[in-house]
């Protein structure tokens, strides 16, 4: 890793005169960033990124009291002691001068980019006043709280909670949560990939190599180099996770479901499915059975444009190499309305090869309560979650809990999309207030202007950030947040196939007058006269209670940064229960097969794997089995948009960070070379790109790595606030373009419309 000194880094962030035009808003930010060298907190910390979600295991240590060197931590042996180009990054956005470090508060029209600094003592003070007069007024319910998800979004729905709010929103709708819901419906819990162990591969945009997470990425890197995995790929672009495959075959976009439909109509007609998993594990596959007989491979290309000899031959190479193979069912695809029944079929394409709990396919993973019970001794301390007595019960319903079909998306992150409508339209009710912490709707929801119109029409809009984000600079006030770098949090459940835990630690001194999100949240919550909710003094009191006062574990887990407890264990695999059990006298007893596939357990209405849910049928007539239904996406007059992750950027958290920000500042738009040269189109020029909702400008790039009916950008650029001078007006903005709808059951966004192209 290059190092930079301070001097060097922001004369190549070129941020000199950007930083000048922000100073005259924000006088004592860049005062506080000036001074002193970096002050570190120990010669080298363990802790945990979060340059994006997947939130790896890291080691960081001041250098010369400039900068700080961020490494993997190696005691988590699947993320190779290794971080990314934007864990790398993490000093940047720790030196950034253009960061917010003391509170602020409106002074002008909302959006207009009017601020003034407020000591935290007022903020939360004028905060609470309003937030108690709305709940007085209208009701507790008529708030609602928005976070990122992960270990920033506990802090805030619990004062949600203590407030009596039951409107509390992650990122779920926006971008995992159909295959979470999915999941949840047919095998009643979250399922994990074991890609390191597979050797074959099928891939439907879920481009690692881009969206990367290090453990997961690593896996697919291991089993293409170290096994000889095949990767074949279905995507509308060649990404590079399709330059990387074997096989990449350009899926138009938003048929994805009717490809995996054929490749279960081809597993189960031609017997390649793996009859005596399905008669003892599996509820509802006469149904799914009965369905699939018309999703042929001939009729999927007609609708795909994969070939059918294509399917078929890839369907019956995938069964060759059962159970050590998988259909990947994530991240991202190509959002449609019908996301969730196209995440059950990339589901149901593993059932039917019997890969659960198999090297290579996928399983549920192992915590310490299930695990401690298997081996029949206390392996792995066990998490406890700090109790608060008394929380009110809400009485009014969630905003988005009219329909019934929306139920496990209730406890499942919710549908953040129905603050827009609770907001303008007042269904199910008004709503007057928007507090949230890490998240930024005007970049993630879709119809970037129902996102502005509501953002105008609160009555109270509150931002916890570290910079005035797009949506942060249509708030009333915002609370600054430390980085990452700066700020200690609770214990973290990492388990996999054995349980472990990790903790993020604070690395440097707080740079300015910043505050941890627990600190915020709790600060707040007194100030609301909630105080009998917040049991504890500060983190390390949160941690203790997690580990039952246990102050030699709390210091053996901060120590190594990240602990591993036991072996790994999948319960249908003979060999990991062979070494599991030798490693435990007092082991649960096997089955005669070898395995402890009996005591898989299942949370589903029938305890068994649900192909045909009677549940889902029960929340949206029709849709327990699953099929494939016909979607408008585009007008004949248009090209279909889709967007995409990539490798320096986590959508539109990273774009205002220095060094990434010079890495890539633009998302050029990828354009066939057959249809550039229609609209007499070249790499460079100016088009514009103009949707149902909205127009935005950019620049092409021709390119054959696209079909001829679709164009790509990749997410988060083209911010519109001054704010973020780095990123604002650079590329074009996604959301802009994106009509609002939801998707049935699991709530989604669309991620996938019709647009015209021109030529500027």
């Amino acid at each position: 890793m290059i190092e930079l000194n301070r001097r060097h880094f922001l004369k190549g962030a070129g941020a000199s005169g950007a930083t000048c035009a922000l100073a005259s808003m924000l006088p004592g930010s860049l005062a506080a960033l000036e001074k002193s060298p970096l002050k570190g907190v120990a010669s080298e910390v363990a802790s945990i990124c979060e340059m994006c979600s997947t939130r790896c295991p890291i080691k960081a240590r001041i250098v010369d009291g400039k900068n700080v060197f961020i490494t993997g931590n190696k005691e988590a042996k699947s993320f190779g002691g290794k971080v990314c180009a934007r864990g790398g990054a993490g000093h940047s956005l720790l030196y950034d001068p253009q960061r917010i470090v003391n509170p602020l508060k409106r002074v002008g029209e909302r959006g207009a980019g009017e601020w003034a600094e407020i000591s935290w003592a007022d903020a939360y003070k004028e905060i609470a006043t309003k937030m108690n007069q709305i709940k007085q007024q209208y009701g507790a319910e008529t708030i609602a709280f928005s976070s990122k998800s992960g270990s920033l979004s506990g802090h805030i729905f619990h004062l949600a909670e203590a407030f009596g709010s039951p409107n509390t929103f992650t990122h779920a709708s926006t971008c995992p949560g159909s295959y979470v819901v999915a999941a949840k419906a047919i095998f009643g819990t979250k399922m994990k990939r074991d890609l390191s162990n597979a050797k074959y591969i099928i891939n439907f945009g879920h481009n690692l190599y881009e969206g990367i997470n290090m453990s997961e990425t690593r896996g697919l890197m291991q089993a293409q180099m170290d096994r000889g995995a095949k990767l074949v790929v279905f995507e509308p672009r060649f990404s590079i996770v399709a330059d990387k495959a074997d096989e990449w075959h350009a899926i138009r976009p938003g048929t994805d479901v009717a490809v995996a439909l054929a490749l279960c109509h081809v597993l189960i007609n031609d017997n390649l499915y793996d009859h005596d998993f399905i008669e003892k594990y599996v509820f509802g596959f006469d149904e799914f059975a009965a369905e699939v007989q018309k999703y042929t491979p001939e009729w999927a290309e007609t609708i795909s444009d994969v070939s059918a000899t294509a399917i078929r031959r890839i369907a019956h190479e995938y069964a060759s190499h059962a159970p050590h193979a998988v259909v990947d069912f994530g991240h991202r695809s190509t959002f449609t309305p019908e996301e969730f029944d196209m995440r059950r079929a990339l589901y149901a394409a593993n059932i039917l090869i019997g890969n659960i709990e198999r090297k290579g396919g996928i399983y549920m993973g192992q915590k310490a309560p299930g695990y401690n019970k298997f081996a029949g001794e206390k392996v792995a301390p066990t998490l406890a979650k700090p109790g608060v007595k008394g929380m009110p019960k809400p009485t009014a319903i969630r905003i988005d809990q009219v329909e019934k079909q929306y139920a496990m998306m209730w406890s499942n992150g919710g549908i953040y999309q129905t603050i827009l409508d609770a907001t303008l339209d007042a269904k199910p009710y008004q709503l007057k207030a928007w507090v949230m912490s890490r998240t930024n709707p005007m970049q993630t929801l879709t119809d970037r202007a129902k996102v502005e119109q509501s953002l105008k029409k609160l009555d109270l809009v509150v931002s916890c950030d570290l910079y005035i984000s797009e949506t942060a600079a249509y708030a009333d006030y915002i609370l600054p947040e430390s980085t990452y770098l700066e700020r200690d949090e609770e214990i973290q459940d990492k388990s996999g196939k054995n349980p472990a835990y990790y903790v993020r630690q604070r690395v440097v001194e707080t740079i300015g007058n910043t505050r941890p999100s627990w600190q915020i949240f709790k600060e707040l919550g007194h100030a609301l006269g909630l105080e009998q909710f917040y049991p504890w003094d500060n983190i390390q009191t949160l941690q203790l209670m997690q580990l039952n006062r246990d102050h030699s574990l709390l210091e053996h887990i901060k120590i190594r940064g990240y602990v591993s407890y036991g072996k790994p264990l999948m319960l249908r695999e003979p060999e990991m229960v062979t070494e599991f059990v030798k490693a435990y006298p007092n082991a649960k007893s096997v089955d005669a097969d070898g395995t402890y596939a009996s005591s898989m357990s299942f949370k589903t209405p029938s305890g068994k794997i649900e192909l045909t849910s009677p549940k889902i049928e029960s929340m949206a007539p029709g849709r327990g089995v699953i099929k494939h239904r016909d979607v408008q996406l585009k007008q004949a007059d248009e090209l279909y948009f889709i967007q995409g992750k990539v490798a320096v950027h986590t959508n539109g958290a990273t774009h205002n960070i220095p060094m990434l920000a010079n890495l890539m500042s633009k998302n050029a738009i990828w354009i066939h070379p057959i249809t550039a040269g229609r609209l007499d189109i070249h790499s460079g020029d100016a088009i514009r790109l103009t949707s149902s909702v909205g127009r935005e400008e950019g620049t092409a790039l021709v390119t054959p790595g696209i079909r001829q009916d679709t164009v790509f950008a990749y997410m988060g650029f083209g911010s519109k606030n001054k704010e973020l001078v780095r990123a604002t007006g650079k590329g074009i903005h996604c959301g802009n373009l994106l009509p609002n709808v939801i998707a049935p059951i699991c709530g989604m966004n669309l991620h996938t419309t019709g647009v015209k192209l021109v030529k500027i």
